[in-house]
């Protein structure tokens, strides 16, 4: 009887298992169109542009565009400001993964919190909160008798400034990457170590360092990436200090006239995305030649600080107070005053600046209230294509799928002010059936967002999958459930955790962006990222600051929230999580 059943059975399975098949395919061909309409198509389009302004390849043009002294001059400063910022990261971000990792530092969770919050507030942000910490007219120094004399040029308007901020604010990109290398070193080799009497640095020199010299350069390649892309901390230093560099002369390329403008533009976004691509390359190639790749089944015990407890924890907390605590409340007491340079008393606080930015200043709202449609569209849709996607990538991998996996992946390694000249060139003829352009819309920033954060909403989901059992799929599909049922009722129960940590970490991301953005906003569509450069540039330091206090505290309460969420989703998808 059983053999009889399973004969009968047999022609069923026959007739529903391609059908599912049928419906993978179709998943993996609009998957492929959309990824091949937000990422390949914009990024060929620019090349295209930028190669062959005419339709033919003009090397003439290249070469005296790229020999200008102007172009040269920038061209050199964003390579050596991205080097040592680089460099400065590496250092700060490796030797707070040892003490996060390594040591029993006490208050570490808190610690790591506030380390890592910097990544989480936008780049304009951190920058306005220096400039006002530092400022003559600082108002925490000031009334400390330790500002800067009145008439004195800022020290952050410099090339040294931005290296500086660049470095800090990059810092905690390669704390993330080596604090998971140190977690993978094998227990069993340090204990060997120190049996045979390795202690302190040496121990550290020979032992760790080594094994971990993977994710130091991993961390190094993702601060790279950040340093030569950060258009929010070299706008609002660079331009000041007229220290230009490849980034900003692509945003005043912008406001150029003539029939060469955007071919132009085009040309300095390809020659930016090709020293993002040769320094990933670079780092990549060197960490090959140095990573161990090992498997620990334990992480390594924490060492002791013993004597040196106090004065090692007092300079761990006195970091955070002075590049976070310290901006941060500068920015506050300037939005509290209605004027720069105004002292903070009890007589002088007011609300004011907060309350025009919330009730009364119609551009602000405006811009806050298109951010906020934005990010919740673009939450909407790339976290259901997210979880398709890394449906393909885990569980049925092949040659497409790495190219679509390769194609996000470049969308958002890439520094967004390329996806923006992108989106430009690609979006600014009329389209086929519509008749019209998208250029100066609010769709074509969605589509930005779309193409720039479809990566990172699929790394936590990708995160999920790997801790669901693919017997059930396998028996869903069995007994005929189709590809988008076997999604919904099977995967997506599953990966609930892994979904909502994607859903924050792009609302927070695309909420207070600039990179994207700050090129494809116009008088009929706003965002609240570049609001604070043109608050800045307009004179409104104050309201700019008040602005940039109400990024802050969503940022924070969106980080509280999930941190509510912590235990449930699955280990390093929260960077900000101990």
């Amino acid at each position: 009887m059983p053999l009889a059943h399973s004969l009968a059975k047999r022609p069923l399975r026959a007739l529903r298992l391609p059908a599912a098949l049928r419906g993978e395919r179709g998943l993996l061909i609009a998957l492929a169109l959309f990824v091949g309409a937000l990422s390949i198509l914009p990024l060929g389009r620019l090349a295209y542009a930028a190669l062959f302004p005419k339709g033919v390849f003009d090397a003439t043009r290249i070469v005296e565009i790229l020999g200008n002294r102007r172009i040269f001059e920038a061209t050199l400063n964003t390579i050596w400001i991205s080097i040592a910022a680089t460099l400065l990261a590496t250092v700060v971000g490796t030797l707070a993964a040892l003490l996060s990792a390594l040591s029993d530092m006490r208050a570490r969770t808190l610690w790591v919190f506030g380390f890592v919050l910097p990544l989480m507030i936008p780049p304009q942000v951190i920058a306005l909160a220096w400039i006002q910490a530092f400022s003559p007219a600082s108002p925490i120094l000031g009334p400390l008798g330790l500002a800067l004399p009145a008439g004195t040029r800022h020290p952050l308007y410099s090339m040294g400034g931005i290296i500086l901020l660049l470095g800090l604010y990059n810092a905690p990109l390669v704390f993330l990457s080596v604090r998971a290398s140190l977690y993978r070193v094998p227990s069993s080799m340090l204990e060997a170590a120190q049996a045979q009497g390795a202690r302190g640095f040496p121990l550290i020199r020979d032992i760790v360092l080594p094994l971990a010299r993977g994710g130091i350069f991993a961390g190094a390649a993702l601060a790279f990436v950040s340093s030569i892309g950060n258009f929010g901390i070299q706008a609002m230093l660079g331009i000041p200090a007229r220290v230009p560099t490849l980034i900003t002369l692509i945003y005043r390329q912008l406001n150029s006239y003539g029939s060469s403008a955007l071919n132009d533009m085009a040309l300095l976004a390809l020659l930016l995305a090709g020293l993002t691509v040769l320094g990933m390359a670079l780092t990549a190639w060197l960490g090959r030649r140095s990573d161990q790749r090992v498997d620990a089944t334990r992480r390594p015990p924490r060492r002791a600080l013993g004597r040196w407890r106090l004065p090692i924890e007092a300079t761990a907390w006195a970091y955070l107070l002075a590049c976070l605590a310290l901006p941060l409340s500068a920015l506050l007491g300037t939005a509290l005053v209605r004027g720069v340079g105004q002292p903070l008393t009890r007589d002088t606080v007011t609300l004011e600046n907060f309350t025009n930015a919330l009730f009364h200043h119609d551009g602000i709202r405006q811009a806050f209230g298109t951010s906020l449609l934005l990010t919740l569209g673009t939450v909407a849709v790339l976290i259901p294509v997210a979880v398709a996607l890394g449906y393909v990538l885990c569980w049925r991998p092949g040659w497409v799928a790495r190219a679509l996996a390769v194609a996000s992946e470049l969308a958002y390694a890439l520094p967004g002010i390329i996806i923006g000249v992108a989106m430009i060139l690609f979006f600014l003829r009329p389209l086929p059936f519509i008749g019209t352009g998208l250029y100066g819309t609010v769709w074509v920033i969605f589509a930005a967002y779309l193409s720039n954060f479809l990566a990172l909403a699929l790394r936590p989901i990708l995160g999920g999958y790997a801790q669901i059992e693919r017997g059930l799929d396998e028996a869903a599909q069995l007994a005929g459930a189709g590809i988008f049922a076997r999604l919904r009722d099977v995967v997506l129960p599953s990966l609930a955790p892994s979904v909502m940590a994607a859903a924050i970490l792009v609302f927070m991301t695309a909420i207070n962006e600039i990179q994207t953005s700050v090129l494809l906003v116009s008088s009929r569509a706003q965002t609240i990222g570049p609001m604070i450069i043109f608050l800045d540039e307009a004179g409104s330091s104050t309201l700019a600051a008040a602005v940039g206090c109400l990024m802050v505290a969503l940022v924070l309460a969106l980080m509280g929230l999930s941190l509510l969420l912590g235990r449930r989703l699955p280990e390093g998808v929260l960077p900000w999580r101990d």
